[in-house]
């Protein structure tokens, strides 16, 4: 009797979520304010790292800059500073373990508790497998994985006690399903997404609902992480666009944020349809990129 109360009490739930969902399409979500808050955002030397820095200087945050590019992150930070924001550049090669956990103590007595972090740094080698270097998938996971364990390990505790803030994790569609020439990448962004989704679940378990989570995916992006990225079926974004996707999002308390949105419903679809279908539905994409390991043109 048990056992079917609690299914006609998930039926009642199922039911309310569903209409509070389409309630709400008509009802614009509320932005948080973040003005003052203190953003520590990894590789944000380039591309949609110092994107996502900028949209936070608009903001009036305290931006932290992460970047083993000593150049880069200091150009990101002088740019952050023109629009008015207090900014600090610290070079980290986030591939080092204990360069984290030094580069976390410098912050933590330099500017503050990080408020919002957002694990963003990633490689990518793009190599047929066989072909990989051990090194260049031990530095994939290095960066693109294990950082997000020792970097937040470093800052939630503060969040903990102030049952405030936000982890924002950098993930991709290649975290959702696998492309050739990126077992290495796929693998790596798949544990980012599970690295996420289990954060979310433990916050919750542990009461924690003032620290909220989201987690960035997008398709491919023209930030020159990849060179000459093509595919037939999903456009190629503008790493402008991706950017301000994710800060609205982070704004909104989005837990996972799809670019394009109507990914999610190819990603749904795909837990339903044959094999055979999918594995046409990947060589009608046509996915090809390039990067400095390998030439698109390997890819037919």
């Amino acid at each position: 009797m048990a056992h079917i109360l609690e299914f006609i009490a998930l039926l009642f739930i199922a039911i309310y979520s569903y209409v509070e969902a389409f309630v709400k399409l008509f009802i614009p979500k509320k932005k948080k304010s973040v003005s003052g808050d203190i953003v520590l955002i990894t590789g944000s030397g380039h591309g949609i790292g110092r994107l996502v820095a900028l949209e936070f200087s608009r903001l009036q945050s305290i931006v932290v800059l992460w970047d083993i590019n000593k150049e880069g992150v200091e150009e990101t930070a002088n740019q952050c500073r023109k629009l008015g924001a207090k900014a600090y550049a610290y070079v980290v090669d986030c591939s080092k373990r204990n360069d984290i956990y030094a580069a976390a103590e410098k912050v933590k007595s330099e500017v503050g508790d990080v408020d919002i972090l957002i694990n963003n740094a990633g490689v990518v080698f793009g190599v047929e497998f066989l072909n990989l270097k051990d090194d260049q998938i031990e530095k994939t996971f290095e960066v693109n994985i294990l950082a997000h364990f020792w970097i937040t390990k470093s800052f939630l505790p503060a969040m903990m006690r102030k049952n405030r803030g936000h982890i924002a994790t950098v993930a991709s569609i290649c975290g959702h399903l696998g492309l050739t020439y990126l077992v290495d990448y796929c693998a790596s962004k798949f544990g980012a997404v599970g690295f996420h989704e289990s954060m979310t679940v433990e916050l919750a378990a542990l009461g924690k609902d003032g620290i909220k989570t989201s987690c960035l995916c997008p398709v491919f992006v023209n930030t020159g992480f990849v060179k000459k990225p093509s595919t037939r079926l999903w456009p190629v974004l503008k790493p402008e666009d991706v950017s301000r996707s994710f800060v609205d999002g982070i704004l909104k308390n989005e837990k996972m944020i799809l670019v394009p949105s109507y990914v999610k419903k190819y990603l749904v679809l795909e837990k339903f349809l044959p094999q055979r279908v999918i594995d046409r539905i990947n060589k009608m994409q046509d996915v090809q990129f390039s990067t400095e390991y390998r030439s698109a043109s390997k890819t037919k």
